[in-house]
């Protein structure tokens, strides 16, 4: 079992900067590639970002690229997501995700073991 616990959330304005950290506890962190999905009202979960067990290999959503940065420190059994430019589009909770598949591009939210509860993240215009 591992369990995950999601911080950082708030609200921010239009162009702000936050940063999510997802800390894991359980099984030993550096078996999952990890990532960040996000849920808005009304739509469908996101797929964010992933990022490896160890060689911090990365993906994005495309929308996403060049904003956000996913990162890992295996050592604090911590993931983070700084998110930057913030806009009103990216208001949603925010979810970590920890998958044991030897991949780390797993953009389907089926793919995971576990989940974290969220952080809500709210950018106002």
């Amino acid at each position: 079992q591992v369990l995950l616990v999601e911080s950082g959330g708030g609200l921010v304005q239009a162009g702000g900067s936050l940063r999510l950290s997802c800390a894991a506890s359980g099984r030993p962190f550096s078996n999952y590639a990890m990532a960040w999905f996000r849920l808005a009202p009304g739509k469908e979960r996101e797929f964010v970002a992933s990022i490896s067990r160890n060689t911090g290999a990365t993906k994005y959503a495309d929308s996403l690229k060049g904003r956000f940065t996913i990162s890992r420190d295996n050592a604090k059994n911590t993931a983070y997501l700084q998110m930057n430019s913030l806009k009103p589009e990216d208001t949603a909770v925010y979810s970590c995700a920890a998958s044991s598949s030897g991949s780390y591009y797993l953009p389907f939210p089926g793919l995971y073991d576990y989940w974290g509860q969220g952080t809500q993240v709210t950018v106002s215009s």
